[in-house]
Order: structure tokens, then C-alpha cells, then sequence
């Protein structure tokens, strides 16, 4: 069993071995860019590890208590009161209260990082166990900064925290070597569950060199892309985790003629076409991509939220359906009028281009297998490889093989409410319906999320309109990627929750639970 693990000049793994059996070493994803600092992003995507969190979602995505007993929210849906629990404490010996958990979300409030707390006006301390966040309107989806905003402590908080981070979660860091690992161990003071594993190394290591060192038994965890899976490592087996973690084509849904306030070009005069956009929908054969491009190792995409609770079932389609897809395009007067194969209609012809991110080998095999099963139907994509900075300024008048994936249907809203058209990467084609925006004000506006998740669900198809394929199709989802983790075959990971989009870690999400066995 390795102990320990280090890089030597050379680049080298050296390792050091025990006999123990309650450490790993880990190679599960990149070194986090801004730390380990909950206010700046830390933990978003998977447990935070070394903070609590008021609330969590078990693997069913039910929502239970971390360093909370209970939560209330007000008739009106602006004042949230959350009861903490009285035992817990920092793993400096300090506990923690009411006034860690205002600072902390107050904190996160002006920190400018990817939680969006604009929502929230004030938060007033009651007493040491009760804290009260006052919104300035019903929100629904505030529910997921008490499930993820890691809680820091008010006393020792400083300038190097995102180092030397201070929580009452079950781990404590010990070690960083920047660029190359971390080390943690079981923080004492915990007041949950005690972990098997009193001690963790995490690599920083790539795809590449990760599988290398599965395959040299280095690690007990490594995360593999698809293209290394069908090779077998001994001592190790592969662990394939549903996620959520999707592909889809996002299109331009006005025609041409605008342009931002940049300047950048808005509309696509094909991708306009409804017929088109259900066209390609249908057509798609996406279990043929889930084989072919992700080898198995996948679900088709139909949504934006397959499988999440407020996940519409009727967003699912029958697809790799050439004949009716000719049908709707016929019907729309799409006809190949000179017999070069390509549909035309008042002399526009059926061709756009499908961007992609240059770096992305994922992102280009869909974008090139869609477009080849675009070919019998006399519709031709034109596929490009850019760098992100090329894809911001073409991506209001272009296709573009986007990746989404949340336990937050605050993602819903974003990416297809109209006040949200051209506002960063969300929803760039400007899509817009007044029926689903109602949908959508309605679900933000519930006062919590189950009484939402029948709006976000109507959103997507109320029978008669949506933003699903159903509806108006802005979007053809394509595939939702399984993660893939070489895992050493004594190593139990207890159940696995569909995981979200591939930022962080969020294989650790249960790493309570994580066991050795012998047998």
C-alpha cells in the first residue's frame, strides 16, 4: 500500500510503501487554480473535504444536513432560517456558529466567484445555532448555496486560506506541493461520520500520465478518458460513474442581421429554421455516438438535466430517425433544388458551421460523427477546431458543441430564459419563448425546489410549447459522459450519485464512505 508519494526532479513518481491500509493515493483531477478557499469556488463540484456544508444531497440527490438540523422558509419565499447543529467544530478546536456561517456567505457574497449570492440581501445571526439569510426575492435555487458554499471560520480567516484552509469537514490539509500534490488527513474534531481512511495523497497528474501510473500500481485511483478503458490494468478494475456531465450543439435560434455591443455577429439564418434544428434532432443517432465516440461509456443526451429530479421524461425522443427528419424538412419546403446533395430554400443552402474547442478530442469526434450522420439528409456542417477566445466571438451566429451539467437547475434558467440571451457562455444563441421565460420567473420565484420542479419541468414541454426538442429545439443534447476511474480492486467507493460537469473532484463527494477489503 503507498503511504506516500512525491515527484522527484526527473519527473518520476517515488513512492514510499506501508502496510497499512488506511491511505490512498489519488489522481482524480486538476490542481484546484484558486485554492482550497469554499468563497472562491472550492468545492462546487464535489465535496469540499476540508469545510462543512449547511445542507447536502445524498446519492438519491435528495437533500439532507451536514452542519445543519433543519431549515424553514418563509410564506413569502424570502427568509430562510437554518438551525445548526451544536457540536460542530473547526479542526483548530474552535466551534462553529452562527456568526462563521454570516461571514462566510457574506464573504462569498463580494467575492466575485462562480456562486452567484446576488440574491441575498442581508444574513442576520439569531443565536450561536441560528442564522437567517433574507433574499430579495423568492428564490428556489438558493437552496444550492447552503448545499455547496463550504463554511469558513471567522477567527483565523486571512489572505493565505485558500493555502492553509481551516473547516470542520472531515479531512484537514497537511501538505501542498504546488503542481504536484496535496496530502490530507482525518481531521479529529469531526463530528460526523469517521472516515476508513486516515490519510490521502492526491496527484495532480494528466489522463495520460495518471493511466501510467494505475498501470504501474502508484495509485489506488486514477480518472481516464474513454480512450484508455478498454485497456485492462491489473489489481485494478474500472469504475464507470453516471454523470450528468453532457455534450450538445447549441444553435444560433434568430436569424442573422444583429450584432453585441462587441460587435460580434448574432443569428444564423439556417439554424433559424425550426425544421432544421428538429431535423438534426431527430436524426441523430446517439447511441451510435455513446459506442462510437465515448465506447460505451455514456448515455444518450437528451436534456440539459437527464435524470436529475427535475428532469422532464418527455425531453427523451426517437432518434436516428432519417425518414421522419426528411419529412420534416420536406414539409418545410428544405428541397435539394441542383442535385448536390445539399437542401436549399429560397435560395439558402442547408450548411452552417459546428464549432468546437481546438483542444477537445471529445468535443471534435461529435462534431465530426453528427455531421457525417448529417450528410444523407442534405444537411452540410462545416466542423472547426478554435481556441475558446475565437469560439466567444462567433458563438452568437455559430454552432457550437457546448458542455453543460449541474446539480443546480439554476442551469435551466440560464441557459434558456430570454433575459439571459448573449450573457456570457449561457444562453448564446438568444434563444427566447414568453411561455417558457413564464415557466421559468415561476420556478426561480417557488419559494423552495420541490414546489419549483414542476415549472422547470414545464419549461421543457407543457404539451403544447418548450425548450426541449418536443418544443422549439435551440439545443440537440448529444451524449452524457460516464466518469471513469481505474479503482484498485480491494477499494470499496460505496455508491456512487450522478456526477455533475468534470470541474473538481467529485468522485471525493463520499469519501466518508470509502473502505479497504482484504477478501
Amino acid at each position: 500500500m503507498i503511504a506516500g508519494c512525491a515527484k522527484g526532479n526527473n519527473g518520476e513518481i517515488k513512492t514510499e510503501r506501508s502496510s497499512a491500509k488506511e491511505e490512498l493515493i489519488l489522481a482524480v483531477g486538476n490542481e484546484p487554480e484558486t485554492g482550497f478557499d469554499p468563497v472562491l469556488g472550492w468545492g462546487q463540484y464535489g465535496s469540499p473535504l476540508f469545510q462543512s456544508t449547511l445542507l447536502k444531497r445524498d446519492h438519491d440527490l435528495a437533500i439532507t444536513y451536514d452542519a445543519a438540523t433543519n431549515y424553514e422558509v418563509s410564506d413569502d419565499g424570502k427568509v430562510w432560517t437554518v438551525k445548526l447543529r451544536d457540536d460542530v467544530m473547526f479542526s483548530d478546536g474552535k466551534p462553529l456558529t452562527a456568526e462563521d456561517v454570516q461571514f462566510t456567505f457574506e464573504k462569498a457574497l463580494t467575492s466575485g466567484s462562480v456562486l452567484d449570492l446576488n440574491i441575498l440581501e442581508t444574513v442576520v445571526v439569531k443565536d450561536p445555532t441560528t442564522v437567517e439569510f433574507h433574499l430579495r426575492n423568492a428564490n428556489s435555487t438558493f437552496i444550492h448555496s447552503l448545499l455547496t458554499l463550504g463554511i469558513i471560520p471567522k477567527h483565523s480567516y486571512g489572505d493565505d486560506y485558500s493555502e492553509k484552509p481551516v473547516g470542520s469537514g472531515p479531512y484537514q490539509l497537511v501538505q501542498w506541493d504546488k503542481g504536484q500534490q496535496i496530502i490530507i488527513e482525518t481531521n479529529p474534531n469531526y463530528y460526523g461520520k469517521k472516515p476508513f481512511f486516515k490519510r490521502i495523497t492526491f496527484l495532480f497528474l494528466k489522463e495520460d500520465a495518471a493511466f501510467a501510473a494505475a498501470k504501474a500500481g502508484q495509485v489506488d485511483v486514477a480518472y481516464i478518458p474513454a480512450s484508455f478503458s478498454e485497456n485492462k490494468v491489473p489489481g485494478m478494475r474500472l469504475e464507470a460513474v453516471q454523470s450528468v456531465d453532457n455534450r450538445g450543439i447549441m444553435f444560433p435560434y434568430v436569424p442573422s442581421g444583429e450584432k453585441t455591443k462587441e460587435g460580434n455577429p448574432i443569428g444564423n439564418d439556417v439554424t433559424a429554421d425550426m425544421a432544421i434544428r428538429k431535423a438534426i434532432n431527430v436524426a441523430i443517432d446517439r447511441k451510435a455516438l455513446v459506442d462510437g465516440v465515448l465506447e460505451g461509456h455514456g448515455t444518450p443526451g437528451y436534456s440539459v438535466a437527464d435524470g436529475l429530479p427535475w428532469s422532464n421524461g418527455e425531453s427523451k425522443i426517437e432518434d436516428g430517425d432519417l425518414k421522419r427528419a426528411k419529412e420534416l424538412l420536406s414539409k418545410a419546403n428544405w428541397k435539394d433544388q441542383n442535385g448536390d446533395g445539399i437542401l436549399e430554400k429560397d435560395g439558402l443552402k442547408a450548411e452552417f458551421d459546428l464549432l468546437y474547442p481546438a483542444s477537445d478530442v471529445t468535443r471534435q469526434s461529435l462534431a465530426i460523427a453528427v455531421a457525417d450522420m448529417m450528410t444523407p439528409l442534405g444537411i452540410k456542417i462545416n466542423v472547426e477546431g478554435k481556441s475558446w477566445d475565437e469560439v466567444e466571438t462567433l458563438m452568437h451566429s455559430n454552432a457550437v458543441m457546448m458542455g453543460w451539467g449541474s446539480h443546480d437547475p439554476l442551469e435551466i434558467y440560464n441557459l434558456f430564459s430570454g433575459k439571459m440571451a448573449g450573457m456570457e457562455y449561457y444562453n448564446s444563441g438568444f434563444y427566447s419563448n414568453e411561455k417558457v421565460d413564464e415557466y421559468l420567473e415561476k420556478a426561480l420565484l417557488a419559494r423552495t425546489e420541490a414546489e419549483a420542479i414542476e415549472y422547470w419541468k414545464k419549461a421543457q414541454w407543457d404539451g403544447e410549447t418548450g425548450f426541449s426538442t418536443q418544443g422549439d429545439a435551440p439545443w440537440a443534447w448529444l451524449v452524457n459522459i460516464d466518469h471513469l476511474y481505474l479503482v484498485n480492486e480491494k477499494l470499496d467507493i460505496a455508491e456512487q450519485k450522478i456526477e455533475p460537469h468534470a470541474h473538481g473532484w467529485p468522485i471525493t463527494d463520499n469519501l466518508v464512505d470509502w473502505k479497504w477489503d482484504e477478501k
